[in-house]
């Protein structure tokens, strides 16, 4: 097969879904081996023809990245337009997989996507009003049109059935694996003593605002700015607990990642996040600061348990399981 599998958002520095988009791939490729052809799409501007490139190190496949004047207003036209058809750009293919930053018209072939969580219409009051128009776009293409839909838990499985309406027979489940960067060994920030780490984007569903009612007798270390995966792997190495009380997530893939790290995690009772933690992270009500006071102590007096515990769940979690998950989908609905 010849899969096409659209890398647009690779442009900006990588986050939870640019992580996703990357591992997926690489899982992908993988299990690809040198049976079927994965064709890394994209169009973008300037900056993204420098960062795609370099997201796409180390990955075997094919590029077709194109630059385009304006390109996110060529995406959006050619998606609400409808023609022409990809193909007039990429030859034929026999899979499309679109990303959030649109959704472009095909031929022939399977139509697929990936959706990560549904936040900009359950909690629109959340994010910008541009992303509640991107991404209610990008929903509604998917639930119209998509043979598949690919999703990171089971819980955004139930979401995508519920808000969007598509049939659990067009939904597949691919958990996110966790980037070999994030080991117990390596390099640590050390601070002079013990810190909680956590970690707020600007993003108000990250609910930090309880650990600062909650914490004591330990710093709150919270990172500003943008950090990267060898910046945030030698922060969980050297934090005493990750706390992580997000009201709503897609999965939650810095818990996994801190259990990889040899750190415990305290995280939310929300549902979300239910599948990431398993049964080795320690929760809290995310409204309720003296739960969180309580897990944290626990969990530092139970450390070395816990870390031994995350350690071998984070094992579950692997971007060629997730490749392999999502190759056997479409050679199976092709």
């Amino acid at each position: 097969m010849r899969i096409v599998y659209d890398v647009t958002p690779l442009s900006l520095p990588r986050t939870g879904i640019g992580n996703y988009l990357r591992g997926t791939l690489a899982g992908l490729a993988e299990a690809a081996g040198a049976e079927h052809e994965i064709v890394a799409l994209a169009v973008t501007g300037p900056r993204g023809l420098r960062a795609i490139p370099e997201a796409l190190d180390g990955i075997p496949v094919t590029r077709k990245l194109r630059l385009f004047p304006l390109a996110r207003a060529w995406r959006t036209a050619w998606s609400r337009l409808g023609r022409p058809a990809l193909e007039r750009l990429t030859g034929r293919f026999d899979v499309l997989h679109f990303s959030d930053w649109w959704y472009p018209p095909q031929a022939g072939g399977l139509r697929t996507t990936t959706i990560h969580d549904i936040i900009p219409l359950r909690f629109p009051e959340w994010v910008h009003e541009r992303t509640v128009r991107l991404h209610g776009a990008k929903y509604r293409e998917a639930a119209r049109s998509c043979d598949l839909v690919f999703v990171n838990s089971a819980f955004t499985a139930g979401e995508v059935q519920d808000v969007l309406g598509v049939a659990a027979e067009r939904i597949r489940v691919a958990h996110p694996g966790v980037d070999p960067i994030f080991g117990p060994e390596g390099r640590r920030v050390e601070r002079g003593h013990p810190y909680v780490l956590a970690l707020d984007p600007g993003e108000p569903r990250k609910n930090v605002d309880v650990l600062r009612a909650g914490v004591r007798d330990i710093e709150l270390f919270v990172p500003s700015g943008y950090v990267t995966d060898d910046q945030l792997a030698a922060l969980y190495r050297g934090a005493a607990v990750f706390a992580y009380p997000s009201r709503y997530e897609g999965f939650g893939m810095p818990i996994v990642e801190a259990m990889a790290s040899g750190v415990p995690v305290v995280a939310s009772t929300h549902e979300s996040v239910d599948e990431a933690c398993g049964d080795v992270a320690l929760r809290a009500d995310p409204d309720r600061p003296e739960e969180w006071a309580a897990a944290l102590e626990r969990a530092l007096a139970e450390r070395d348990a816990l870390v031994r515990r995350g350690l071998e769940w984070a094992r579950e979690f692997t971007w060629q399981q997730t490749g392999r998950i999502v190759l056997d989908a479409l050679v199976a609905a092709a």
